[in-house]
């Protein structure tokens, strides 16, 4: 019988401590997480084109910070889908969403996290999108030197 893979997140924010505790949190759970400050460190955000195989996501889960210094949030994620990143769940999280966020983040799909977030409120998405993922799915290696 093939092994379970772990779910894969990517944590973007600015402040070390909400990364540590998200970390933390996904970690305990058994994922596979990759956390950065800001989208400019991670090799995924420097492609022009998602570098992922058809058929494979980068990750299972995309949470990112809207207000980070280098790039902004919601900037980012919507490079990804232009990009044509394969990963369907994404989420914007901030504590001063304005209008035009809450629109521009729901016109492209993206879910929204209001902080400070409630840990609960974290485990109902993750567990509620956790069902509806294939345990078959194929992650990419993007991260691995080649």
């Amino acid at each position: 019988m093939e092994k379970k893979k772990p779910y894969r997140i990517l944590i973007f924010d600015d402040s070390e401590e909400i990364r540590y505790l998200l970390y933390e949190f996904f970690n305990k759970r058994g994922y596979e997480v990759f956390s950065f400050p800001n989208p400019g460190v991670c090799p995924i955000s420097h492609e022009k084109i998602c570098p992922c195989p058809t058929g494979e996501a980068c990750s299972d889960f995309i949470l990112s910070d809207l207000n980070m210094p280098v790039q902004q949030g919601i900037d980012f994620l919507e490079g990804q889908i232009r990009k044509g990143c394969q990963c369907k769940n994404m989420t914007l999280m901030s504590g001063d969403f304005t209008e035009n966020d809450v629109l521009r983040a729901k016109s492209i799909g993206l879910r929204l996290l209001r902080k400070p977030f409630d840990i609960e409120e974290i485990l109902e998405w993750i567990e509620s999108i956790e069902k509806t993922i294939d345990p078959g799915r194929k992650l990419s290696d993007w991260f691995i030197e080649k």
